[in-house]
């Protein structure tokens, strides 16, 4: 048997050989003939198939030029039809041997699938009744020297899709809706923002410190400082600073790196928004985060009603916003609220199997946020905002008055997955140093997700903070809920992947 499949891909890559031989051939005599196709430098199209189609009634008869790829070829005895794929779809060429020169035509003949061509033709219908460009002349504008896969598309191919997007988008080009979506969800972003006053900024990528979120960072070099430098695991601090100088709303979208695992979900490097309000607070992010997220869902997909994960969710405002503690009480049967030491909180956790991490300290707060995390995410199919974190896993966030144990802190959870997160604002530049300091000490334990002492920005703070409400949202996540994808990778159009073998 491994013989036989052996033999087989020995045949199947002798044939691939020999077809990438005739086509590097085909290239040589066109070049020897002078009609070299990568000596031409543009090539002026006026249409393309889209527009065609939907205004055939009044372009039917006129000359168009338009330009694209050749998918398919059928014919090429004294008739050709060929399909041509542009950038809004497909349409089909039709070419007769006496309507154009004859040299012209033969040379078009030899024309391989997957070539890019400029057409120059009439718009009509065939008696079949289909749509068509009759070819008054055709140029070659670029030889493919490889042939397109002819089973590209399934999940077998996933792998291939991701490392080689360009041939995916040639092959299966409804995945180009997706970041059609996604250039459309992030100039909606920015024109909701421009549209309440924020200001787009740009902040470093490159930093001497890791902070602003509990992550683990890329590391690298700058040789001319002679000192290692830390890739963004978020765009919070510098923009934070910008609050204190005076810039009261401000709004980053940009690309942040975190060397962690790789899953559905997550990708290494990823796109957020990051946006800030002085004088605001939590309750002013929930609000600005569930109209940006419906708006955008209502005006890209006209309807507030998706399917993703295989749930259907209801995007329609006026989400729901609980508290973890009553989160957790609801679904895992325990009130922390009533539970007062860390031993018993701990404990409460570790009756119904949750267990805290080793680098974290058993406290209350930590227990709750477990249960959280373990028992409870999981359960959040429809859009809900869970609020008031523990202090201990929101050292960026202000305390509650209420309870100093809480932070007035939430995140959007949709589909068990989060969308975003925000706090009001931490301005208290002791108690920002203290918490700081814990996640130094965390550091120490050896939990090298922890952040670690700015000085410079505990410097800002102590110029004055005004109270600031901040957000922070998952560009990647909201495109997977827009376009239905249960992966990441789906909406990154050059995701990481593990290199290939040679």
């Amino acid at each position: 048997m491994a013989d036989k499949k052996n033999q087989t891909g020995a045949l199947e890559q002798e044939n691939l050989s020999q077809l990438l031989q005739v086509r590097r051939d085909k290239l040589k005599q066109l070049q020897e003939e002078g009609n070299d196709p990568f000596q031409l430098t543009r090539f002026a199209a006026d249409n393309d198939s889209a527009n065609i189609k939907e205004n055939f009634d009044a372009l039917e008869g006129s000359q168009v030029a338009l330009a694209g790829r050749l998918m398919s070829k059928r014919g090429m005895g004294k008739v050709s039809f060929c399909d041509l794929q542009d950038k809004s779809g497909r349409i089909q060429l039709y070419a007769r041997k006496d309507e154009m020169d004859e040299a012209e035509y033969n040379r078009f003949k030899k024309y391989d699938i997957g070539d890019i061509v400029g057409v120059h033709g009439v718009v009509f219908r065939t008696q079949r009744g289909e749509m068509s460009v009759r070819v008054v002349t055709v140029t070659l504008l670029s030889k493919s020297l490889l042939p397109l896969p002819e089973k590209f598309h399934g999940l077998t191919n996933t792998e291939l899709r991701y490392r080689q997007r360009y041939v995916d988008l040639i092959v299966n080009p409804e995945v180009k809706r997706n970041f059609v979506i996604r250039s459309q969800f992030i100039k909606h972003v920015r024109d909701f923002m421009d549209g309440r006053g924020f200001m787009e900024v740009e902040t470093p990528v490159l930093n001497t410190i890791s902070g602003g979120a509990t992550a683990r960072p890329f590391i690298t070099h700058h040789n001319t400082l002679d000192i290692d430098m830390y890739m963004r695991i978020a765009t919070e601090l510098p923009l934070k600073r910008l609050i204190v100088g005076g810039m009261d709303r401000v709004y980053e979208i940009g690309r942040i790196f975190r060397n962690e695992g790789m899953d559905p979900k997550h990708n290494p490097e990823f796109t957020t928004i990051e946006l800030y309000q002085a004088y605001a607070d939590f309750n002013d992010m929930m609000d600005l985060f569930e109209d940006l997220l419906s708006s955008a869902t209502q005006k890209i997909l006209g309807t507030y009603q998706v399917e993703w994960q295989g749930e259907q969710i209801d995007l329609t405002p006026g989400w729901p916003r609980m508290p973890m503690h009553e989160a957790v009480k609801q679904y895992c049967g325990i009130d922390f609220m009533a539970i007062s030491s860390d031993e018993e909180a701990v404990a409460a956790a570790k009756a119904i199997g949750v267990e805290l991490p080793e680098t974290a300290d058993k406290t209350w707060g930590n227990a709750l946020y477990e249960c959280f995390d373990q028992r409870v995410e999981e359960k959040l199919i429809q859009p809900t905002f869970i609020t008031m974190h523990p202090v201990d896993v929101s050292p960026l966030a202000k305390r509650s008055p209420q309870d100093p144990r809480l932070t007035e802190r939430f995140e959007l959870f949709i589909c068990h997955s989060e969308m975003g997160n925000a706090f009001s604002e931490l301005n208290d530049p002791i108690d920002q140093r203290q918490r700081f300091q814990k996640q130094v000490e965390l550091r120490a334990k050896g939990d090298d997700e922890a952040g670690m002492m700015d000085e410079d920005f505990l410097t800002a703070l102590e110029y004055g903070m005004p109270p600031t409400g901040g957000l922070g949202i998952g560009i990647d996540r909201c495109v997977m809920l827009l376009t239905n994808s249960d992966s990441i990778r789906e909406v990154i159009l050059f995701p990481t992947m593990r290199p290939t073998e040679n």
